[in-house]
């Protein structure tokens, strides 16, 4: 699509039409929207700007479309699923380049907060999740395959505080610095490193499973800033 050199590319105009109407309550899930022809003669936009907003819509989960007649048919407003949302924001992080400063405060911000609800509202399953990727980390794993089971567990603690906005944040920032672990293997001190994170993750856990909040925020406030220094 070819776009006049400081402008607004049409389908821009259209995504944003559609973010408004969501943003005011305007739309909800479940709701219809226009037909493509009737909604391009409302914005003034052709029915291919349209189309594209549609699809970048459609891509980040925020409607549904299904061709036919039937009740079903239309391009329909849906409930975005969590996962859409760290998906979107891991693909920011990894292409936007944050200073690693800026990745670690907010990380040391989520995981602090997850962290002390996790060690008052965690149940026996939170418990038993952690300890499973405890236990898979302790195996000889590479840089690469220990990164599995120490997302995991991140992840597991920041479910176990129950609060999913946070818990996707955390998903999508801890996503976003895995690959920091594939270099430690050029360093040379991969064994360490790994000795380090095991010990300091059963320290987390052992403060978790006994209840002390504060204890557990300091300790994942350390292992974030120490995981971060060493890069």
């Amino acid at each position: 699509m070819s776009v006049t050199p400081g402008r607004q590319p049409t389908y821009e105009m259209v995504l944003n039409h559609v973010e408004k109407q969501l943003m005011s309550g305007d739309l909800r899930p479940g709701d219809r929207l226009p037909p493509e022809r009737e909604l391009a003669a409302q914005l003034g936009a052709s029915r291919q700007a349209v189309r594209e907003a549609m699809r970048v819509l459609q891509a980040q989960g925020v409607i549904r479309s299904q061709v036919g007649t039937g009740d079903g048919s239309g391009t329909v407003v849906v409930p975005a699923p969590a996962r859409a949302l760290g998906r979107v924001l891991a693909l920011h992080l990894a292409v936007d380049s944050f200073p690693v400063d800026d990745v670690a405060e907010a990380r040391v911000m989520l995981e602090r907060f997850s962290a002390g609800l996790a060690a008052r509202r965690r149940k026996a399953a939170d418990l038993l999740r952690m300890e499973i990727e405890l236990d898979a980390m302790d195996a000889d794993l590479g840089p690469e395959e220990f990164s599995d089971p120490d997302v995991a567990f991140h992840v597991a603690i920041a479910g176990a505080a129950g609060n999913r906005l946070v818990n996707e944040l955390t998903v999508a920032i801890r996503e976003s610095v895995r690959g920091l672990l594939g270099a430690v293997r050029e360093q040379g001190d991969w064994e360490a490193l790994r000795d380090r994170l095991r010990a300091e993750h059963r320290q987390i856990y052992t403060a978790l499973a006994n209840g002390e909040a504060a204890a557990a925020a300091d300790l994942i406030e350390l292992h974030v800033r120490n995981f971060h220094r060493h890069f």
